[in-house]
């Protein structure tokens, strides 16, 4: 009886079938036709609140993310929140200016090597018309209507004069002057919401322009991708500028919320379907072709996914569907100096690509490998992968292994066909996955300190770093690779 059990279980093991593992031929053609590829992914990074910029550990990130991506623009809240001392009244009621945070703030960002995008908001306690409209952030910023439209605009002339006095028309035409922030929801106060929008941006965006034609504004910076045919054919209506519009969107957010249908979107498809969505909106408005600035964005959140190597290959799946129809994807954000719960009480608790006390994520080598892709991109049907050009003729491509963190992990093989090289041209990798630039095992190994000193933070970016490219050659044209679960590799191959 007992070896006819040990049978049976035998037999019914060997028809079940094997542990999952995906594989995959990639093929790539060097010679193929190439389209131009802008880093748009990396140009733009949001960050916490304008006043945290003056913070040497903001400006410590800042420039550790510029030197790894080159970005180019950073965006924030609240540069006009009184903790910046912007706006005042004497006793008459008279507005009284004070630029000289905001001139710390931007002048920062140029030492950088970065421009803003100027997010005006949130409403100076003595310009609401409701002072105790506060958000319910950590810093309680103001979201009220201004309690006298022309006061507003005032202050929008005395800003644009001064920056551009200060910085140059040269320079401060190729800023970008966002509109508020997401007025769909709590961030506004105006009732209602939409028509009381419109009206702030009308009037912004009129005074802006009066200044100089130059200056670049836009909107709405909704949430969830809302409003966008409405607010186009509202300027187109009634002849106010627009020169770009902006909108967010997060890989968690609701399809129904998200795109107003009821279709069954996995969450690392979500961002990019949204994209697509408004570059159609805006495509068939009175005002079409106008860039897209999606000023924030981020990947899926289950079990810490944004704190684990998971971001790598949403990442690059966000960028291969997104190609196209956006300008910028701001990711959300740069830092854990960033504080609209709080302040972070250790690391990895907070948006941002590093940790408090400067500790690189996997997501921040995540940026750095995509980095290193080719201004040209050639068409490929591989759902995971980029295949580029860099400009002295190799290849540079991503792969990734995306497993969703609610689901199975699984293994990946690879196969890369290269046509339109030496068959056995050389071939480096770079990887970021569990093994390879993940910070979490050394940071549990040495004790998960709350408050991370700068030595232990130097330790563990130390043993995160890139590993120098791993070398090999391909075998009549191809190369089998192993992608471990989210893993991202970047695959360079010479001619």
């Amino acid at each position: 009886m007992c070896r006819r059990v040990v049978l049976a279980v035998l037999l019914w093991c060997a028809v079940l079938p094997a542990v999952a593992q995906r594989e995959e031929t990639v093929r790539v053609d060097a010679h193929a036709e190439a389209k131009p590829f802008p880093h748009f992914w990396e140009e733009m990074f949001g960050s916490g609140r304008a006043i945290l910029s003056l913070r040497q550990s903001y400006r410590d990130d800042l420039a550790a993310v510029h030197a790894a991506t080159g970005v180019k623009y950073i965006r924030f809240h609240a540069i006009l929140h009184d903790e910046l001392g912007v706006y005042d009244e004497d006793r008459h009621g008279n507005p009284v200016y004070n630029f000289n945070y905001i001139d710390q703030v931007y002048d920062g960002l140029r030492a950088a090597g970065v421009r803003p995008v100027v997010e005006l908001s949130f409403m100076p306690k003595k310009l609401a018309f409701n002072p105790d409209a506060l958000h319910p952030f950590w810093y309680k910023q103001n979201v009220s209507p201004p309690k006298d439209i022309k006061l507003w605009n005032d202050l929008m002339t005395a800003l644009a004069r001064h920056l551009v006095e200060r910085y140059g028309i040269d320079e401060v035409a190729q800023w970008y002057f966002e509109v508020w922030n997401e007025p769909n929801i709590d961030f506004w106060g105006g009732v209602p919401r939409g028509e009381t929008y419109f009206d702030l941006y009308a009037n912004t965006a009129r005074s802006l322009k009066a200044v100089n034609s130059r200056l670049r504004v836009g909107g709405p910076a909704t949430a969830a991708a809302a409003w966008i045919p409405e607010f186009l054919v509202f300027c187109s209506r009634n002849h106010v500028p627009v020169d770009f519009v902006s909108t967010h969107g997060y890989a968690d957010e609701p399809v129904k919320r998200l795109l107003g249908t009821d279709e069954v979107i996995a969450p690392e498809d979500r961002v990019a379907a949204a994209v697509a969505k408004v570059r159609r909106q805006i495509d068939s408005s009175p005002m079409p072709h106008l860039p897209l600035l999606w000023t924030e964005w981020n990947v899926y959140p289950a079990h810490n996914a944004r704190e684990t190597p998971y971001v790598g290959p949403a990442l690059a799946n966000t960028i291969r569907e997104s190609d196209g129809n956006v300008d910028y994807l701001s990711f959300w954000t740069f830092s854990e100096v960033f504080e609209e719960g709080g302040p972070a009480r250790a690391p990895f608790t907070q948006f941002g690509i590093r940790a408090m006390g400067g500790i690189n994520k996997p997501a921040f080598y995540d940026f750095a490998l995509l980095h290193k892709l080719g201004d040209q991109r050639i068409p490929n049907p591989s759902k995971n992968a980029i295949v580029t050009r860099q400009p002295d003729g190799r290849l540079a491509i991503a792969l990734w292994n995306l497993v969703d963190p609610e689901t199975q992990p699984q293994d990946s093989t690879v196969i890369l066909q290269v046509q339109g090289v030496n068959a056995n041209a050389e071939v480096s990798i770079q990887r970021v996955d569990e093994t390879h630039s993940n910070v979490a095992p050394f940071y549990k190994a040495m004790g998960s300190p709350v408050s991370p000193t700068a030595a232990q933070a130097a330790e563990l970016n130390s043993k995160t770093a890139l590993e120098e490219p791993e070398h090999m050659r391909l075998t009549n044209g191809a190369v089998r690779l192993q992608l471990t679960p989210n893993a991202l590799l970047l695959v360079t191959v010479g001619k």
